[in-house]
């Protein structure tokens, strides 16, 4: 282990600043260490990020899968499971996400993100990330998961406090509302129990029809899975909806542009997930010694993939920190992973974003920042509360 910090993850951030601290670690030390949250390695460069991740075997999950980590030490399926036992639980949640779905769902989404942006409309702004970036990704996620549209709030608000909890490391109420949302889930499969759904169209029905070594998955893993799967859709999309709206409020040009032509917008938003990446925090450990660029890391240790630096090296991607609506290795990204562990619901989370940006720029004249922009600690990276001076089209 290093005698001295190579970094200081708990040190003041803005929300540039920390793509400043990765672009020097990339240079002089891309495979740094920290002794805050307990210890932990962080790898920086885009080809040891991609290996790592594409490496199940040597770089396992079942130890320790984001850092800070759960701070009661619980462990859910698919993330904090190593292969196979991870895979049913994988191959089920994907059985529900195919294109056929996705299609129907995205005039719903619409509605959904219409009217959650309508308060903010006619106030003439607000907080996007906080506000519509909180709720809207909640009816996605209840649309996904076929909840009672009476959840859906109770669910946004509930989730949120846990990953402020989370962030600070606050395990009384990390328990408290992680409590709540396994009363949800336990909720859910019990009614699919008794009342089975389409496995294709339904989270839990897939679950509870999937079988590993010929047996069904327990019922304890299952309520672990949808527990998972109630908050993993909302940890990430408030970020990457402040952080686009922050993007676009400082360069207007652009801004004007992608409303001007929203067939744009799904290329931009490719280039949008490589820019505002917001996981800095998922973690492996590994099965043997490795030695990458000098250090040596062992068992036991966490090691962090920084995505959203990988995402910004200069090695693999021109001018990192610049926006290209036509960067020709945007395939190359990595913004929702890679290997098995790769985001079940990139499919989902690709469409719901692009429906709230059509959304928010159809119904905008236009938009700039109106204040503070509050970027968001470990695990993520990102704004967490973006306040925006909205001027709303004329009907």
């Amino acid at each position: 282990m290093p005698d001295s910090d190579d970094f200081d993850p708990l040190a003041p951030e803005t929300f540039d600043s920390s793509h400043e601290v990765y672009r020097d670690l990339r240079a002089r030390c891309p495979v740094a260490h920290t002794s805050a949250y307990g210890g932990f390695w962080a790898l920086t460069r885009y080809a040891d990020v991609k290996a790592a991740a594409g490496d199940p075997g040597l770089f396992i999950s079942s130890v320790r899968a984001v850092v800070p980590s759960d701070p009661r030490g619980i462990r859910r399926p698919p993330l904090n499971f190593d292969a196979p036992a991870h895979t049913p639980f994988r191959k089920a949640l994907e059985r529900t996400l195919h294109r056929r779905r996705l299609a129907a769902l995205e005039p719903v989404l619409t509605e959904h993100a219409a009217r959650e942006l309508a308060p903010l409309l006619a106030e003439g702004g607000g907080d996007i990330a906080a506000q519509f970036g909180s709720t809207y990704p909640a009816f996605v996620a209840a649309e996904w998961l076929n909840l009672p549209a009476e959840q859906v709030r109770h669910l946004a608000a509930t989730a949120a406090a846990w990953i402020a909890a989370w962030r600070k490391q606050d395990g009384d109420l990390v328990t408290e509302k992680s409590n709540e949302m396994y009363r949800m889930a336990r909720e859910l499969v019990a009614d699919r129990k008794q009342s089975p759904r389409d496995p294709e169209q339904d989270p839990a029905s897939s679950l509870l029809s999937e079988t590993y070594d010929g047996e069904p998955l327990s019922d304890d893993l299952v309520v672990g899975a949808l527990r998972q799967s109630l908050v993993v859709g909302l940890v990430a999309p408030p970020l990457l909806i402040g952080g686009i709206c922050v993007h676009l409020s400082r360069d207007r040009e652009l801004q004007d542009r992608l409303r001007a032509e929203p067939d744009l917008i799904p290329a931009a938003l490719e280039e949008f997930l490589r820019l505002y990446t917001p996981y800095r925090g998922f973690a492996r450990t590994v099965s043997d010694d490795v030695e990458l660029h000098g250090r040596r890391i062992r068992p036991g240790e966490p090691v962090t993939l920084v995505y959203a630096s990988a995402n910004r090296d200069e090695s693999v991607f021109d001018e990192p920190d610049t926006f290209r609506l036509d960067r020709p290795n945007i395939g190359q990204h990595l913004a929702f992973g890679r290997g098995p562990h790769r985001c079940a619901g990139m499919a989902l989370a690709r469409l719901s974003l692009r429906v709230a940006l059509t959304e928010l720029l159809a119904r905008t004249s236009h938009f700039t920042l109106a204040g503070d922009i509050e970027p968001t600690r470990m695990p993520e990276l990102g704004a967490q509360r973006v306040p925006l001076r909205i001027v709303a089209r004329p009907a």
